[in-house]
């Protein structure tokens, strides 16, 4: 039987999961690491966002319950010392060009970075991609579930709270969840918070698979930032942030069942799934085979060197 070759730049040739003829053991193939194809993320993605608005959307808003959750919340963080939501929220707001560049910062880099993410990935790692793309999918799944049970008011649509609502304010088009926009988006879907869960996700693909320093330190302090954003506006609680960590770690831990490994610790490049080679059928023999897979190598270490020199 063939099998397929996984190639990487640390100089590891990883063979995948072997081809097997017999359908029920196909899942094994599913599990390897595959070169993804562009049609199909595509519409995997497009398919899946729009999936993903249309339940968090028809979720009942549940205004009375998500209100007395909000007050829960707020009750609570102020039993730990750690209410400092409203505070933020009135400084930055004093601050006119912070607020309105942090209003566009939640409006736009929560699908601008992480769809740039997915490219690089797609382009870069494409060995890793749908480890990491399956730890953003299994994020945002079990995020709906928060949403449906836990309806919860962000602050700023909290009752005799003095919250300020920094898009109606500094009329800036700043969140599907206010003004004009507001009844395209649930408002009432703040618990977890996936600007985290996403920024985080972001963030630490970024830190595990970048080479430059600055790269990876950037990536650090993208949640960082948007942490401090998602307060400011008072969009949500410091909670729903955590919310969102832990969706994405439970994200992370399905990816890791399904591969057997961490996504980053998989190989960063994938070779091309090869027929098994049948002897005097003037396919490719193994020996021919492995001659192929030397040549490979000899081209991953030329690129690397090429890399290295800045070349």
């Amino acid at each position: 039987m063939g099998e397929t070759t996984v190639k990487s730049l640390d100089d590891r040739t990883t063979p995948s999961s072997p081809i097997v003829a017999d359908g029920g053991r196909s899942w094994l193939r599913a599990r390897s690491p595959r070169r993804p194809r562009i049609w199909f993320e595509i519409l995997l993605i497009a398919v899946s966002y729009w999936v993903y608005s249309l339940i968090r959307n028809a979720v009942p808003e549940q205004k009375a319950q998500a209100l007395r959750n909000a007050d829960w919340i707020w009750r609570t963080e102020e039993s730990l010392g750690l209410a400092f939501e409203h505070t933020v929220n009135h400084a930055v707001n004093s601050v006119t060009w912070l607020i309105v560049g942090m209003n566009y910062y939640y409006a736009t880099l929560h699908f601008v970075v992480t769809i740039g993410v997915l490219v690089w990935l797609y382009r870069r790692q494409p060995g890793r991609y749908a480890a990491f793309r399956t730890v953003l999918f299994a994020t945002t799944g079990v995020a709906l579930v928060g949403y449906y049970l836990y309806p919860l008011a962000p602050p700023r649509l909290m009752n005799g709270q003095n919250f300020v609502d920094t898009v109606l304010v500094h009329h800036t088009w700043g969140s599907m969840a206010s003004g004009d926009l507001k009844q395209m988006s649930n408002q009432y879907a703040a618990m977890p918070s996936m600007h985290i869960g996403w920024s985080l996700w972001c963030g630490l693909t970024i830190f595990f698979l970048a080479r430059a320093p600055w790269a990876r330190i950037l990536g650090l302090l993208y949640p960082t930032a948007t942490l401090v954003v998602i307060v400011a506006t008072a969009n949500h609680f410091w909670l729903d942030a955590v919310g969102g960590i832990v969706c994405l770690g439970f994200g992370f831990v399905v990816a890791l069942l399904w591969y057997g490994a961490w996504p980053h610790r998989l190989p960063k490049l994938v070779g091309p799934v090869e027929p098994a080679a049948v002897p005097g059928s003037g396919d490719v023999t193994p020996r021919d085979a492995g001659d192929r897979d030397a040549r490979d190598r000899d081209a991953v270490e030329a690129h690397e060197e090429r890399v290295g020199s800045g070349t």
